[in-house]
């Protein structure tokens, strides 16, 4: 046995006995990190450990929730899972995923191990760890100081793709194209989910369009309808690439303040089954990530009527449209980190009925990505469309004040702006302003320290699996 492997465990387990023992930080990444640095090469020792494979989530939104997911499925199927359910997904949250659950020689007593892994990580981790399932979700532009061009993002994880064993299978968003690419461009099997294009669902969006152009022959693609950024019914005219047929699809997909509905439809099978789908979470993106989970189970043997019913239960990873109560009032909490992903939570926002409170924290932290210019690209010019829904916006975080300016020249009225750098300060402002409702969005590193204030003073909104019931 390695030695220096031995000595990379128990370092890293001390690690996170110490953080746990302080209550500093989550443990989700240093243990890792320590790991890492004693034994770099620690990964390769857990290739082929769980028993019947490793699947991954990678892309640029709703990889936490998607992973999150499929292995809530998967453990209600009875199988034991391993996965990195806080969000941790660089290659040192990878490894403190894995040593969590392992013995000091690296063995693990799982059939499963379900990882999300960052786009930039992707490469790095797929290097020493060989899925035999990769779900992509979407590609959309997401902190240029770290990952560069959108381009680039996507050549990376095309090329990571390219030196998996030829047996890995693909679960594609089809209805990104930039997504859709890739199984052409790699070959490999797929398996695509999307939601039917339509009209209605298109009204609602946000636009934020990520690509213009056909990745093949680099002319413009024509839309027959856009489901949000660059997602939607879409084709060249000059080389014919178009949007594939889906073996899961979402039609007549409805979203309000507690949860989301549709029909799944299996184009797939003979049988060409029709179930309905109910999640606990609102907007449509959300839909996405339940299909891509929903896809992959059934690829993995699990009868869909139990993925569905699995998924009514899901609860919400912190900040990923996590619900609080707080007297009469609801309290979403979303992480928000990119100009697609915000505009998807202001549409949340004005699916709210009643006059809301809204706070908004902004740090430009390395994990938050230093250029905050993102935020110019966001719409916020929707909200000065709607006043009457909006009690105060209260600005926090490092860049409270840049946050406050981009609101001004959206529109929004002066007189409904505060600024309030003290997370405990703004959120009791939040909390205690006059709106029927509040809505807080925070980047990832304010994110943690507001929820956990939060929690201290609002209730947890837990939903069981009898919510199936919701279903109409």
């Amino acid at each position: 046995m390695n030695l220096r492997l031995i000595i990379a465990l128990v370092a890293a387990k001390l690690a996170m006995y110490l953080s746990k023992l302080s209550g500093r930080g989550r443990g989700s990444s240093l243990p890792g990190m320590v790991a890492l640095r004693i034994c770099p090469d620690l990964l390769k020792y857990y290739q082929g450990r769980p028993r019947n494979g490793v699947i991954m989530t990678t892309g640029t939104n709703g990889k936490t929730t998607t992973s999150n997911m499929l292995a809530d499925i998967l453990e209600n199927e009875g199988y034991r899972v391993v996965t990195n359910r806080e969000g941790a997904n660089l290659i040192t949250g990878v490894a403190t995923a894995l040593i969590k659950a392992s013995t000091l020689t690296a063995r693990l007593n799982c059939d499963y191990a379900v990882l999300e892994v960052d786009e930039a990580a992707f490469p790095i981790v797929t290097r020493w760890i060989k899925p035999s399932r990769v779900m992509v979700t979407n590609f959309f532009r997401d902190q240029l100081d770290r990952y560069g061009e959108l381009d680039t993002t996507v050549s990376k994880v095309l090329d990571a793709l390219n030196k998996l064993p030829g047996e890995a299978k693909l679960i594609l968003n089809v209805d990104d194209p930039l997504v859709a690419r890739l199984s052409r461009e790699t070959g490999k099997a797929t398996i695509y989910y999307g939601v039917r294009p339509d009209a209605v669902l298109s009204s609602i969006a946000a636009y934020s369009r990520e690509s213009k152009f056909c990745p093949f022959c680099g002319g413009t693609l024509v839309y027959n309808i856009y489901l949000y950024s660059q997602l939607g019914d879409y084709k060249c005219p000059k080389c014919g690439f178009v949007r594939p047929q889906p073996d899961i699809e979402a039609e007549d997909v409805t979203s309000d303040a507690v949860g989301t509905k549709a029909i799944i439809y299996d184009h797939s099978s003979s049988s060409r089954g029709v179930w309905p789908l109910y999640i606990p979470v609102q907007g449509i993106y959300n839909i996405y990530n339940a299909l891509a989970a929903f896809t992959t189970a059934l690829s993995l043997g699990v009868m869909p009527e139990k993925a569905a019913l699995s998924l009514t239960a899901y609860t919400p990873a912190t900040g990923r449209m996590e619900s609080f109560r707080y007297g009469n009032k609801q309290v979403t909490l979303t992480l928000v980190k990119n100009p697609t992903g915000f505009n998807q939570a202001l549409t949340a926002l004005l699916a709210q009925k009643g006059r809301q409170d809204i706070m908004i924290a902004i740090n430009d932290n390395d994990a938050d990505g230093r250029d905050i210019s993102w935020l110019w690209d966001v719409d916020f010019e929707v909200l000065a469309q709607y006043p009457e829904q909006f009690n105060r916006f209260i600005c926090s975080g490092q860049r409270a004040e840049e946050m406050a300016l981009r609101l001004k020249y959206a529109g929004v009225p002066i007189m409904l702006l505060a600024m309030e750098k003290d997370y405990q300060r703004a959120v009791n402002a939040a909390l205690q302003g006059e709106g029927a409702a509040v809505g807080i969005l925070a980047t990832y590193t304010a994110l943690w320290p507001v929820e956990k204030i939060l929690g201290q003073k609002a209730e947890r909104v837990s939903y069981r699996a009898d919510r199936m019931s919701s279903i109409s």
